[in-house]
């Protein structure tokens, strides 16, 4: 087994040429000759969209919650499932068996505030070990599950989802239920990556209820929450000179959410777009320029100094708020290591969120 999941990693990588550069996750600056471009005015179905494009080089589903415990602690959880092709396929001719182009991995993470868990586990599309369906909707990677419960009596797929995953010293099953709808990142679900262009398909569900299990070394704990769902596909989204991003969600206390993310950039300045969620549920993106995030304190990481206070100011909407993390070292010591983990908010407005960091060699 474990030489059977080293080889699969030493597959994975083979084929994320962009796994060693900086700027992070599965050669998203790599070369997409071939594979399917995002184009303005996406006309979305679904529940078709909720599964995989294997027209597209890369794609993902991701979960975060932050959860408060029956013993009165914070924590915090984060699943992501990643799907990247070796070549395109059209769909409905996806290829079976080991002849499958499909690549698939996935992060779990768990945040307490004295440590922080992560996992990865990796699998080939096309023999059973990992793969998404749309109706029902059901993502798994060997026994890592987000799925429909069956028999869920649903709007959208995404209305009610049971989520589970495992690592060496944790685990957790969540039960998250929607109560709003999905929210269209950049322009109606077309969301730019940079001035010149590259942009990937993009929307989440940010307003998800939890309850559920988290399976600790000093035993299970029951939490509630809140959950936040991100769904991304795309073929080349970021471009040479971008080493990374920091990406925030954020829940605020007066029922408001906010998304906010900076695509680092080497050659020019940094793309700094976002989108608000009001507390009546009336949504609106917030384009490059109108934010600003600046790092306000540091810590030294995995040998790494990584920004991990922030300031974060939208001055049209008098919003000035600070994040401060649950726990400082929230390492994703991974193939692809990265920084991730809860957050509180404070200012102008009080609240919870997560924030992700990449591309901090």
């Amino acid at each position: 087994m474990i030489a059977r999941r080293r080889a699969l990693g030493l597959l994975a990588a083979a084929a994320l040429p962009g796994i060693a550069r900086a700027q992070g996750f599965a050669g998203l600056a790599a070369d997409a000759a071939g594979f399917t471009l995002p184009r303005p005015d996406p006309r979305f179905a679904f529940p078709r969209d909720h599964g995989p494009h294997p027209d597209f080089r890369i794609e993902w589903w991701y979960v975060t919650s932050n959860l408060r415990g029956a013993d009165g602690a914070d924590y915090g959880i984060q699943w992501t499932l990643f799907r990247t092709a070796l070549r395109p396929e059209a769909p409905g001719a996806e290829a079976t068996g080991w002849a499958s182009p499909q690549v698939w991995f996935a992060h779990a993470g768990l945040t307490t505030a004295a440590r922080h868990f992560a996992a990865q586990t990796f699998a080939r599309g096309g023999i059973g070990q990992a793969g998404v369906t749309s109706a029902p909707f059901d993502a798994w990677i060997n026994d890592w599950r987000m799925h429909t419960p069956e028999g869920a009596a649903v709007a959208d797929a995404f209305d009610r989802l049971d989520v589970t995953a495992r690592g060496p010293d944790f685990g957790y099953a969540l039960e998250l239920h929607a109560e709003g709808p999905l929210l269209f990142q950049g322009q109606g679900g077309y969301s730019v990556k940079s001035p010149r262009g590259q942009a990937s398909y993009y929307y989440s569900q940010p307003h998800y209820r939890v309850a559920g299990r988290l399976d600790l070394p000093d035993g299970p704990v029951a939490v509630t929450g809140r959950a936040w769902l991100d769904r991304e596909w795309s073929s080349q989204p970021l471009a040479d000179s971008q080493t990374g991003w920091d990406w925030f969600s954020l829940h605020l206390a007066d029922g408001a959410k906010l998304m906010v993310y900076r695509l680092r950039d080497g050659a020019g300045p940094d793309y700094v777009p976002g989108a608000y969620v009001a507390p009546d549920g009336t949504a609106r993106y917030i384009p490059d320029g109108a934010l600003r995030l600046e790092a306000r304190d540091h810590a030294t990481v995995a040998g790494r100094r990584v920004p991990v206070e922030w300031r974060i100011a939208w001055d049209a909407h008098g919003l000035d708020i600070v994040t401060t993390p649950l726990n400082r070292q929230s390492w994703m010591r991974l193939n692809v290591p990265y920084w991730e983990g809860p957050v509180f908010v404070s200012g102008s407005h009080d609240g919870i969120g997560y924030l992700e960091m990449t591309g901090y060699a």
